[in-house]
């Protein structure tokens, strides 16, 4: 585990400053998401470590370049884990960008497991939003707000995430002739049900004989056999209301692997723009407006780009 320390986060608000364009580089396991950065942008790299572990209240408290593999060993040793995408990057990177893991439906969406977040502002200003349990927490959502945010709000440099029990048992079964629409009537809440157009996955995730009942139970729509895991995920992540799969047109994307019920599709072609309503791209601009008001941060990307 990184030793970490509180006056990192001052270290890196000074590295951000208050004046020249600047952005956050993690792994770059995501970095072209929501537009290319401007050229001449200084790159600053956010303090990495874990900082406060506190497993019977299952929060953590992290610096948001640290590792996510590094975080889930350490949660891993108490038997925790969070919701974070383990294909993320950085902690920090992962919030930013805001995508789900695979197994969103066991693991939870990772906007609702971020308590608390301190990050720099356009300013240069540590800003702290949030609290370490949902009790104590009143007025906007801000934590939440900078999920998915890609930095361009403020830069993420602590926070405090919710934690869950990795289960007892973990299985993946696959099948090339069940309905992967029909699973959810037929198991009470499967961690991951995905489908590339032929072949579907699912993850169940509990007690060892609640796993083995709901295999038994699948049977009725399909032939299963065991997996080591879910497939390969293609680069691209496609937002869509769930209901949208069944009439998933996969010419325009590519191969694909959708996440049934969830409404993510991970295509190996990037999704075309789409029109959004004036006022909703009004309303991003306001608070743009608010939170960086000379677009210092992270400039050339927007959460709502390809929408426009």
């Amino acid at each position: 585990m990184t030793v970490a320390t509180d006056a990192q986060l001052v270290e890196f608000a000074d590295d951000v400053g208050d004046t020249d364009v600047v952005a956050v580089e993690g792994a770059r396991t995501r970095w072209r998401v929501g537009g290319d950065l401007s050229l001449g942008a200084r790159l600053v790299r956010a303090p990495a470590g874990i900082l406060d572990y506190q497993p019977e209240e299952m929060i953590v408290r992290a610096l948001a370049g640290t590792s996510v593999d590094e975080l889930h060993a350490e949660l891993k040793t108490r038997g925790q884990r969070t919701a974070l995408a383990r294909r993320a990057g950085t902690v920090g990177g992962a919030l930013a960008v805001g995508e789900n893991d695979v197994d969103v439906l066991g693991r939870g969406r990772i906007r609702d497991c971020v308590l608390q977040v301190k990050y720099v502002s356009a300013e240069g200003r540590i800003i702290k939003c949030g609290g370490p349990t949902v009790k104590n927490v009143s007025g906007f959502d801000v934590p939440r707000m900078m999920v998915g945010a890609l930095g361009t709000l403020g830069l993420i440099g602590e926070v405090i995430l919710r934690t869950n029990p990795i289960p007892a048992t973990t299985t993946w079964i696959t099948s090339d002739d069940a309905d992967p629409f029909a699973v959810p009537n037929m198991v009470l809440k499967p961690s991951a049900v995905l489908w590339d157009g032929e072949r579907t996955w699912v993850e169940l995730e509990g007690h060892q004989l609640d796993v083995r009942a709901q295999e038994q139970d699948l049977g009725a729509i399909g032939t299963w056999r065991s997996c080591e895991g879910p497939p390969e995920l293609p680069t691209h992540r496609w937002s869509l209301r769930p209901t949208d799969l069944r009439r998933l047109d996969c010419s325009e994307m590519g191969p694909y692997v959708a996440s049934v019920g969830v409404g993510t599709v991970f295509a190996t072609v990037a999704q075309p723009y789409r029109h959004v309503a004036k006022p909703l791209a009004e309303l991003f601009d306001r608070i743009k407006h608010e939170f960086d008001p000379t677009e210092r941060l992270n400039p050339g990307r927007s959460p709502v780009g390809r929408y426009r």
